[in-house]
């Protein structure tokens, strides 16, 4: 076969870090359209929300196991795959007459979006030298924080006219990403040796708990901010909405950043260094009484998120035991953690503000150095 021009191999790159926005901007979506969700489907606008569960319970689940799948049966057969699924449960969501319908739609989205995140990092770790892999992890987390950003306010905008051109959207997405493909990378027989129990190991599961906590205790404090703006300083819905874009925007501006410097001081240290230092800033967004300095905090936190995220997948992405199903471990874990956040500090931000930010703050504080600082020689990587 002729090798691929430089402008295919460009274009089949570009495509591979493009698959980090659909994901995340697929689960997204709903969020800003649920009240025309329960208009058109007679529906009340608590039960719409179901659209983001329905996605996102599939989504963590199958991630338990999806990386190791992907390494058994093919990365590159599967992404494709899974491209496809996601165009059809998109086509579901974009004619759906009924909301059943609907929620099987975004249920069909969310198992095929499980195996395209782990899957493009294990094909990132496989066609990027090691010196500059966290870098190449960095822009893959800028892509995912951009589409994260962004579903809100394209779902938004799309409800204008039709939410249903919000799915027709991401339909197309996902069909231009099949037709682009991915890199080629060495197959080693994988088939025969990838065992599920290779990504449970317990210095995974180590780096899996930093990643429950440190992104529960960051990006899933969202409701929280959201909870002290409005009682705080009496933000309009609008208004909060714009504080809240500060987690993602710098995180998306500021990824990159954060995968060059684990570069240089390895995964290892850079998740301990994320997670450590944000206990400040999210201890000060419940207690400053200046908004000003509330967003500023709240920014941080999006800075400190970016080297949790590449620190963690640099860690488990350079292990040469299944890094596909390890990395799958941990995201399964981040999203978890994340689903989780609003169930353990709902109850103590109602008893005190202080109450709700300060516990997230001393696990931020705790967690990483407690798991991966006992990891030793046993550890995933540097």
């Amino acid at each position: 076969m002729a090798p691929r021009s430089a402008d295919r191999d460009r274009l089949v790159r570009a495509g591979l870090y493009a698959g980090g926005f659909l994901g995340p901007f697929g689960g997204s979506i709903t969020t800003s359209m649920l009240p025309e969700l329960a208009h058109d489907y007679d529906v009340t606008v608590n039960a719409t929300s179901a659209t983001i569960t329905a996605y996102f319970i599939p989504f963590a689940t199958l991630m338990l196991f999806s990386g190791t799948l992907g390494a058994r049966w093919g990365t590159r057969r599967c992404v494709l795959g899974a491209y496809v699924v996601s165009f059809v449960g998109s086509v579901l969501c974009a004619v759906a007459p009924v909301f059943p319908v609907l929620l099987v739609g975004r249920g069909v989205q969310g198992m095929a979006n499980a195996f395209t995140t782990p899957l493009l990092l294990a094909t990132i770790a496989a066609t990027t030298p090691r010196a500059r892999l966290s870098r190449a992890l960095g822009l893959f987390a800028s892509l995912q924080s951009a589409g994260q950003t962004s579903g809100p306010l394209v779902g938004g905008l799309a409800a204008e006219a039709t939410w249903r051109l919000a799915f027709v959207g991401v339909g197309v997405a996902a069909a231009v990403l099949a037709f682009v493909g991915l890199p080629d990378t060495p197959e080693r027989g994988q088939a025969e040796v990838v065992r599920l129990r290779s990504a449970w190991r317990p210095e995974v599961l180590r780096a899996a708990a930093v990643a429950l906590v440190g992104w529960g205790c960051l990006g899933g404090l969202t409701f929280l901010v959201a909870f002290r703006a409005e009682d705080a300083f009496g933000l309009s819905s609008g208004q909060r909405g714009l504080l809240l874009t500060a987690f993602g925007v710098v995180g998306m501006l500021t990824a990159a950043l954060a995968g060059h410097a684990v570069d240089r001081i390895g995964g290892r240290r850079g998740a301990m260094l994320g997670t450590v230092a944000s206990a400040v800033p999210v201890l000060l967004v419940g207690v400053l009484p200046w908004l000003p300095a509330v967003a500023l905090m709240w920014a941080l936190c999006g800075f400190c998120a970016q080297f949790v995220q590449v620190g963690l997948n640099t860690l488990v992405l350079t292990s040469q035991d299944n890094p596909a199903g390890a990395v799958s471990v941990v995201q399964a874990f981040r999203f978890i953690g994340t689903s989780a956040a609003p169930i353990a500090f709902t109850a103590p931000y109602h008893a005190s503000p202080v109450l709700g930010f300060g516990i997230p703050a001393v696990l931020l504080a705790v967690a990483a150095p407690i798991a991966l600082l006992r990891a030793g020689r046993a550890r995933v990587g540097p």
